[in-house]
């Protein structure tokens, strides 16, 4: 991605999480970056363009992340301490992403749909390690959409505590233990 692309992707992103998508105008981001209407038009035709673009990097960045840790692992619940971590660390770097997600995924509109989706699947990827690790006997018996379910929606609540707490700098590890205290513990079987 070259730096006009870039500077675009990070700008909208950021006045997307901070407005929300439809108070965002093109004019908005192309003022805040310092570019033309044009410059912006040659790399993305439109809002929803950026809108989509976004979404998809995000989630390919966080679905490679774990994949790439994961798979060094054996033990599923060693793959879900990871996917935790990851998490978190990826909530902190790109709070705005995050924040764009988890705001768009109420509604039945195109866009709605479409991070629902992504996050479905991502649950998904989760849920195929907890389904693995249930038959290996490593975690508990349990319904494993649930329980992926309840992994994602626990570390995404990390981003609300971080919110509360917003003058102090969020401390990864000591969240990522207290998950592990609180809830990745209870998995073991």
């Amino acid at each position: 991605m070259n730096k006009t692309k870039r500077k675009i992707f990070e700008t909208s992103m950021k006045l997307f999480a901070e407005k929300g998508y439809d108070a965002t105008s093109i004019e908005e981001i192309t003022a805040t970056v310092g570019v033309a209407k044009g410059t912006l038009y040659y790399h993305f035709s439109s809002k929803e363009e950026i809108f989509n673009f976004l979404v998809e990097e995000g989630v390919k960045l966080l679905k490679n992340s774990i994949a790439i840790k994961t798979d060094k692992l054996e033990n599923s619940i060693d793959k879900i301490r990871a996917i935790v971590l990851i998490q978190i660390k990826i909530l902190v770097k790109y709070e705005s992403f995050m924040t764009i997600i988890l705001s768009q995924i109420w509604g039945n509109d195109a866009r709605s749909q479409m991070c629902r989706s992504y996050v479905f699947e991502y649950i998904q990827m989760i849920e195929e390690i907890v389904k693995d690790g249930i038959e290996k006997g490593e975690i508990i018996d349990g319904d494993p959409n649930v329980i992926a379910s309840g992994i994602f929606g626990f570390t995404c609540s990390s981003l609300i505590y971080k919110m509360r707490h917003h003058n102090e700098e969020l401390d990864m590890i000591k969240l990522d233990k207290e998950i592990e205290k609180i809830f990745i513990k209870k998995l073991k079987r």
